[in-house]
C-alpha cells in the first residue's frame, strides 16, 4: 500500500473507530449533569465540543473536501450553555463521522493533492484530512479529560502490560460501526 493510500485508510480508521468509539465512550461515562459543564466562562463544555466536532467535521470534508453544501454556526457551537443531552449529541457526531467516512472512501490518493477553500483559506485535500483528524484527536483528549474529573474510573482505554500499554477499547467498538477499518500493515 503506498503513502497516500495508507493516510487515508488510517484517517478512516481514527475518525470512523478508535476516536468514535473512545468519544462514546467518555461521554457515555459523564453524569447527566457534567454534559453542560464549564470548569470556568472561557472554557467548553462536552456538549460545546460535541457539536464543535460534528460543525468541523462536517465543514472540512463532508463540505470541504466532498462538495456537500451545509451551513455552520461555528460561534453557536462555544456559545451554547445548554443543549441536547448526550444519545443525541453523540448520534449527530456519528451521522457526521458517517457522512466524513463516505467522502474519505471516495477520495483517490492522487486527489489528496488538489486544493479547496475551507474557512476561506486555501489548503489542500491531504490538509484538511490531517486538520480533521488531529483537531478531533485535540478534542477527544479535552473529553476523556472531562470524563475522567466527573467519573473516576469509568473511562480507561489502555492497560499496562509490564511497561507497554496494551489497548483496551477495541473490545468497545460498536460491531454497527462499520467504518474506518483498520489501515493495512
Amino acid at each position: 500500500m503506498d503513502i497516500a493510500a495508507t493516510f487515508l485508510a488510517s484517517s478512516r480508521h481514527y475518525l470512523g473507530t478508535e476516536y468514535r468509539t473512545k468519544i462514546r465512550v467518555a461521554v457515555e461515562a459523564l453524569p447527566a449533569e457534567a454534559l453542560w459543564w464549564r470548569p470556568n466562562d472561557a472554557s467548553n463544555s462536552v456538549g460545546n465540543l460535541l457539536l464543535h466536532l460534528a460543525g468541523n467535521v462536517r465543514q472540512w470534508i463532508v463540505g470541504g473536501v466532498g462538495g456537500v453544501p451545509g451551513a455552520r454556526d461555528r460561534a453557536g457551537e462555544f456559545a451554547a450553555r445548554s443543549g441536547p443531552g448526550a444519545a443525541e449529541l453523540l448520534a449527530e457526531l456519528e451521522r457526521a463521522l458517517d457522512e466524513a467516512d463516505a467522502v474519505l472512501a471516495r477520495l483517490t490518493p492522487a486527489e489528496l493533492r488538489s486544493t479547496r477553500t475551507i474557512q476561506g483559506r486555501e489548503t489542500t485535500v491531504h490538509e484538511a484530512v490531517y486538520h480533521v483528524v488531529e483537531h478531533f484527536s485535540l478534542h477527544l483528549g479535552q473529553v476523556i479529560l472531562m470524563a475522567k474529573l466527573h467519573a473516576p474510573g469509568a473511562v480507561r482505554f489502555y492497560e499496562d502490560a509490564g511497561g507497554l500499554a496494551r489497548p483496551l477499547w477495541p473490545a468497545l467498538v460498536r460491531p454497527s460501526t462499520g467504518s474506518g477499518d483498520a489501515p493495512a500493515d
